[in-house]
């Protein structure tokens, strides 16, 4: 079904549980001929990827100390800082109108719009003069897919070096030495630049894009009592921190795909307990490795037999053979 409807979703809330909380309700009743665009913004916030270990990210003690949050996302991909100077945006429709390049476009046309030569750069990044001010992740469930990302207009750059963590391989794999070598905010090419302004241009450009004109939602006619649980979900221990393993055995590396990171509990030769963690957009195979790793014996040929009973697609394979190859190296 191709779409028909276009609409767009303003939220003033600076929560982060709030936001990813309306950002899932969206997911689940987008129809199938609308795209939603969302726009929404945390205050001082750390989020994480789906399949990341939050201990290892993010620098809770200097985040809590300074009244900040940390939340992980439905999505995979690697740890994001946010604060008033950025925009988040999420592209909110179903399988059979995803694309990727289409909703990518939106955003370079509002930014080109504004006089910035914004351009498409690697596997989920938007660059100026080389520099990255917009990272992208994705997330499928069902029928129903979201995009999203962020915008850097006016970030407080010295905050995104103190709250998170970001791992040395990750950095030299990118020939650079600090993250804030990597970043930049759009208000350096365009000193006049506001949220405000920058909305005013995404807006107009989604409806440029995809040729409809954009219908804005009513937040407040919203099922308060849904949002309210979806909320709580988020906000919770279980879901952003789970349970911290007390593990015997580490393996890590990065790869192309992203990171990899086992940890282990190890007893009696039996693989006890498991977690994996990855920067990977991918979310599902590293959900499913601790389920065929746990009782298992910790040898590389019982290690790589668990891994190849699981029943992955073709974009996932090579991602398989790197772990495999992994721990045929260290086991």
């Amino acid at each position: 079904m191709v779409i028909r409807k276009l609409k767009y979703c303003i939220t003033y809330e600076t929560d982060p549980y709030k936001n990813i909380a309306l950002e899932e309700y969206l997911l689940h009743n987008v129809s199938e001929d609308e795209c939603i665009l969302y726009l929404w913004q945390n205050e001082k916030t750390v989020v994480i990827g789906r399949n990341q270990n939050p201990w290892n990210e993010c620098r809770f003690k200097e985040l809590s100390e300074a009244g900040g949050k940390m939340v992980r996302r439905l999505s995979g991909g690697g740890a994001v800082y946010h604060d008033l100077g950025n925009l988040n945006f999420t592209f909110l429709l179903t399988k059979n109108n995803y694309d990727v390049d289409r909703q990518l476009n939106v955003i370079i046309k509002a930014v080109n719009n504004l006089g910035i030569p914004a351009e498409k750069s690697g596997r989920n990044d938007i660059t100026v003069d080389g520099k990255k001010f917009s990272g992208n992740a994705f997330y499928t469930t069902g029928n129903k897919c979201y995009h999203h990302g962020t915008i850097l207009v006016d970030v407080d750059m010295p905050s995104l070096s103190k709250y998170l963590n970001v791992s040395k391989t990750k950095l030299q794999s990118k020939g650079v030495d600090s993250v804030r070598s990597r970043v930049t905010n759009l208000k350096d090419y365009n000193p006049e630049l506001t949220i405000e302004r920058l909305k005013e241009e995404l807006i107009k450009a989604f409806g440029e894009v995809y040729g409809l004109e954009p219908e804005r939602m009513d937040i407040d006619n919203l099922p308060q009592e849904e949002l309210k649980k979806r909320t709580e979900k988020f906000a919770s221990w279980e879901w952003n921190f789970g349970r911290k393993i007390e593990f015997s055995d580490v393996l890590q590396k990065r790869f192309a795909w992203g990171d990899i990171l086992l940890q282990m509990t190890v007893n009696g030769g039996i693989i006890k307990d498991c977690g994996a963690y990855s920067d990977s957009l991918d979310t599902e195979l590293f959900e499913e490795i601790p389920k065929v790793l746990i009782e298992c014996k910790f040898t590389s040929e019982d290690m790589e037999k668990a891994l190849r009973s699981l029943n992955v697609d073709d974009s996932k394979k090579q991602m398989l053979e790197d772990i495999i190859l992994l721990i045929r190296e260290e086991v």
